[in-house]
């Protein structure tokens, strides 16, 4: 099957502490952080949106693969905060790394999941002959409505990956999907925020497909959770990811290094491939990977993966994920509402 030619992520510097969001709305920042498992989330500048996020993450991405991006047949950007309601981020991307213009290019859009359903494209198109290189882009600069739950965890960031068939650094073993019509998290046309079913996100969505995503992947592959040596989820925040590791049967162990959300949040679709890219910056060859997306709505996308020998003249070529983590600058809560347009100013329209 096809595999990671190369990988690339970008996460924005600016981060907010949830305790400075507390303050602004009177909770309790120590039972916030405690419950969600967040102490911090990264926050886009002014002028950093999905678009800018998705070409710093596919440049790395290409840095590490090495290769001519006119070989480039595919490109596709996951995402639920497209900056153009009609016009596609993928052009830009394609554009801004010179893939154009013999390629197909689109945007994808399933709340969290959307940059792994790319990947799965980019699998396909590969493993058939149609495109030498796909490259799949999992990215987000989230909303989350002022004194919303949301606003503690929804973040920014993207990774990149570009699929093919040779010099890869680590090799799908195999893909399953799980989904439902489970409408527990949404956002209507021109709408600035989106709504949330409570605790309704908890079971009938995030854990069912989750675990019926995970199980059925390795009952595809004939794996349990000790063949593997590393796992990553969908992490709309840290608490829910751990339980869903545990109930899997993965240790500690297995799942820390992909957990990111209590130093950047929430970055929706760019929260499995981030979390996929930190386990790729340390892996060992020969060593697998198990990885699941969520995306509310709803659905999730498992994939076993194997990391071979290529990953170690490779990975230093770009900037790794705790690279982007420790390189920050905190605001406080009036920047931060700048930066996400929470202000709105007479005779402004908000970005």
């Amino acid at each position: 099957m096809a595999g990671i030619v190369g990988y690339g992520v970008y996460i924005p510097s600016y981060r907010i502490k949830v305790e400075e969001i507390a303050k602004v709305w009177g909770d309790n920042a120590q039972a916030v952080s405690k419950g969600l498992v967040v102490n911090e989330k990264s926050v886009p500048a002014s002028d950093e949106d999905t678009a800018t996020i998705s070409v710093e993450a596919a440049r790395n991405a290409l840095k590490r693969a090495n290769i001519n991006p006119q070989k480039i047949g595919a490109v596709y950007v996951g995402s639920e905060s497209h900056p153009y309601a009609v016009k596609p981020t993928a052009t830009i991307v394609a554009e801004a790394v010179e893939a154009s213009p013999d390629l197909t290019a689109a945007d994808l859009e399933f709340a969290c999941k959307a940059g792994t359903a790319g990947m799965q494209v980019c699998m396909g198109l590969v493993d058939a002959g149609n495109v030498e290189y796909g490259l799949a882009i999992g990215a987000d600069t989230a909303q989350g409505a002022p004194s919303d739950a949301l606003e503690y965890t929804a973040s920014a960031g993207g990774a990149a990956y570009l699929i093919g068939s040779q010099d890869t650094v680590a090799d799908f073993e195999g893909t399953y999907s799980f989904t439902t019509d489970t409408p527990d998290f949404y956002r209507r046309e021109g709408k600035p925020y989106p709504r949330h079913g409570g605790r309704f996100t908890g079971e009938p969505a995030y854990f069912k497909h989750v675990l019926s995503g995970a199980k059925g992947m390795m009952e595809k592959m004939g794996t349990e959770a000790s063949d593997y040596d590393h796992a990553v989820f969908h992490q709309p925040n840290g608490k829910f990811y751990i339980r869903a590791a545990k109930k899997l049967g993965f240790t500690e162990e297995q799942y820390k290094t992909g957990l990111l959300t209590p130093m950047i949040g929430n970055t929706y679709s760019g929260a499995t491939p981030l979390g996929l890219a930190a386990i790729l910056d340390i892996a060992q060859p020969g060593e697998r990977i198990f990885a699941v997306s969520y995306g509310s709505g709803a659905g999730s996308d498992a994939f076993s993966i194997t990391v071979n020998d290529k990953i170690e003249e490779k990975r230093d070529l770009a900037p790794k994920v705790q690279d982007m983590i420790q390189n920050k600058e905190y605001v406080d809560y009036a920047v931060y509402a700048k930066f996400k347009g929470k202000l709105r100013m007479a005779g402004l329209t908000p970005r």
